[in-house]
């Protein structure tokens, strides 16, 4: 619902800040007050077009701002309408646009009266209003929708028509034929490689290297020498045992790098056959790199993609078979349950509107008329007709020229389908009304609020009256700029208002009497 709303510099609004409470609330107040001002400080908040004529004289910018809370979600948003330029939108405090303004409040409020956007007014939600009134479960229809989407879907990507089927199929072969040849068995391959042709290309460097260090380790180098005699100055030697040792260690280990080395030498082979394979097999491994992947890991999951696709492309005829049979299955079934849901919401429609009709009678419109039509295989197409008044052909809802008769068809219809957004705004509802039909619309907006959250901007004691806050707007002239001020009434407050509301005059003993029996009357 909406719990708080602050309004800056909108028409004759100066500032006001509002408190709201769940149930219903009543917006009351001389004409020209601005209390319609409230609903249109609501309409900005939900998406509506903002005027630049709306911005109070003298200032810059109208602002709106309003918190929601249904259940534990809340929505802070404000709307900032300029005098030049476009206006701006922040939800949560981060700027963004109409349109998704629009989207949040669907979701929090509905106004009725002369608002175009109020979610009643809109082909889709009329139809789940129908769905809803008529216990029609539809989950079934749009479960084959979806699936034979899907299956549609699926035939389309096989692969095109016949020619550019064939020419994947070759280019795809070409490039698996090229990876498969290659026969990467080892994804380390090129690590292995690189190794190998190092070997191969630098053979003579390595002999020599190696017959260097036969030399310069021999038994009879310098190097061995020196570490013989240092090895005989210590031996024996008690301090030195650790040194003797070590020493030993390594007159061995040179003596067996020397002894290695020599062999290496007759190990390594110059082998110029074996290098250009090599060199062969690397070079068609970066083509591959190249085409299909940046390593050679990459290039066999390329393959394998190649290879799935093709089986796709070459099943093409079976599985285009298989499809077409299924599509074929679902368009049946399908067609079977549109035909289902389109009678199950043909018997709805007189009902639901046998049923607004019936409360239309109370709410001074007893010779209107509602139809709600249904076209389209499914009757997906719903709409809500009326005629206001006795010998007027019927309209769609969006086409009602009177605000009052728009209102109070809309609460006919809530009446009836009870699931709306948390919080109904209601203007005009009791335009051209008095008497028996004031006080059911009263007690149609007193019900409805028992499940609701309802504000409503009337003119009638009556509905005033039934509401659990009673918000009153006034106005007065402040040096020399008019300013509307909105004050919730407690109870002798209350009492006052009502009192001019019935007679125009707050001080009238008679009105006053009457007051007083209203808000005892809805009291009990």
């Amino acid at each position: 619902m909406l719990t708080e709303l602050v309004v800056r510099n909108l028409g004759v609004i100066d500032e006001v800040n509002l408190l709201l409470g769940p149930r219903m609330t009543a917006v009351t107040g001389e004409t020209g007050a601005g209390k319609t001002l409230i609903v249109t400080a609501i309409d900005l908040l939900t998406g509506g077009r903002a005027d630049a004529a709306l911005v109070r004289p003298g200032s810059p910018e109208a602002e709106i701002e309003g918190r929601f809370v249904a259940r534990d979600k809340e929505l802070v948003v404000r709307r900032v309408v300029p005098r030049d330029g476009r206006s701006r939108v922040y939800i949560d405090g981060r700027l963004a646009t109409v349109g998704a303004l629009a989207d949040h409040g669907v979701d929090f409020v509905d106004l009725h009266g002369q608002h175009s956007h109020q979610s009643l007014l809109k082909g889709p939600v009329q139809r789940a209003a129908l769905d809803r009134f008529g216990g029609i479960d539809t989950a079934p229809l749009a479960s084959l929708r979806d699936d034979l989407r899907a299956a549609e879907a699926a035939l389309a990507d096989l692969g095109g028509d016949e020619r550019d089927r064939a020419r994947e199929i070759d280019l795809l072969s070409y490039q698996l034929n090229e990876i498969e040849v290659a026969d990467i068995a080892d994804e380390n391959e090129d690590a292995r490689l690189d190794q190998q042709e190092d070997l191969l290309a630098e053979a003579a460097a390595h002999r020599e290297a190696a017959a260097r260090v036969g030399v310069l380790l021999d038994a009879d180098s310098a190097a061995l020498e020196a570490v013989s005699t240092a090895l005989a100055a210590v031996r024996s030697r008690a301090p030195f045992a650790d040194l003797e040792e070590r020493l030993g260690s390594v007159l061995a280990e040179l003596s067996d790098i020397a002894g290695e080395a020599r062999d290496r030498v007759d190990s390594i082979q110059d082998d110029p056959e074996q290098l250009a394979v090599l060199r062969h097999r690397r070079a068609l491994l970066r083509e591959l790199r190249r085409k299909y992947g940046a390593d050679l890991a990459e290039v066999s999951g390329y393959g394998r993609t190649v290879a799935d696709r093709l089986e796709v492309l070459r099943s093409h005829d079976q599985r285009a078979a298989a499809l077409d049979q299924r599509c074929a299955v679902l368009r049946e079934e399908l067609g079977r349950e549109q035909s289902r849901v389109l009678r199950s919401r043909q018997r709805a429609a007189p009902q639901l509107a046998a049923a607004v009709e019936g409360h239309l009678a109370g709410l001074a419109m007893p010779g209107a008329r509602l139809e709600v039509r249904v076209d389209g295989p499914a009757g997906d197409d719903v709409s809500l007709w009326l005629a206001a008044n006795a010998g007027h052909d019927l309209a769609p809802l969006t086409k009602v020229a009177s605000g009052g008769e728009l209102a109070r068809a809309m609460l006919a219809l809530r009446m009836v389908l009870t699931v709306g957004p948390p919080t109904l705004v209601f203007d005009e509802v009791d335009a051209g009304i008095g008497g028996e039909a004031a006080n059911t619309v009263a007690q149609s907006l007193a019900a409805l609020a028992s499940d609701h959250q309802v504000l409503v901007v009337t003119h009638l004691a009556q509905i005033a009256a039934v509401a659990d806050q009673h918000l009153s707007v006034s106005k007065a002239e402040v040096d020399g700029a008019t300013r509307s001020v909105a004050q919730l009434l407690d109870h002798e407050s209350r009492i006052v208002e009502l009192s001019r509301m019935l007679s125009g005059s707050p001080d009238s003993d008679a009105a006053h009497s009457h007051a007083v029996e209203l808000l005892d009357g809805h009291s009990r």
